[in-house]
């Protein structure tokens, strides 16, 4: 499942991330978003989703969203 389908609270496994740009590949990497870690949606909103990386908070577009792969933890 797409971290776009994931339930708002729930706590989630970073299975895959699927972007074409070494940049933001990157840039994920750096904010601890990359297999194996742990990814929480906060809450989802009309642009995107809110979600916990760590011990901080990004907004991921819905494009990004559609680019990671998660599974339960």
């Amino acid at each position: 499942m797409n971290l776009r389908m994931a339930e708002d609270g729930k706590e989630y496994l970073v299975e895959q991330i699927d972007v074409d740009d070494a940049e933001l590949s990157s840039f994920l990497f750096s904010l601890g978003c990359y297999r194996g870690e742990p990814i929480t949606v906060i809450s989802h909103r009309k642009s995107g989703a809110v979600v916990s990386i760590k011990d901080g908070r990004y907004h991921f577009d819905r494009n990004l969203l559609e680019a990671i792969t998660v599974r339960e933890s």
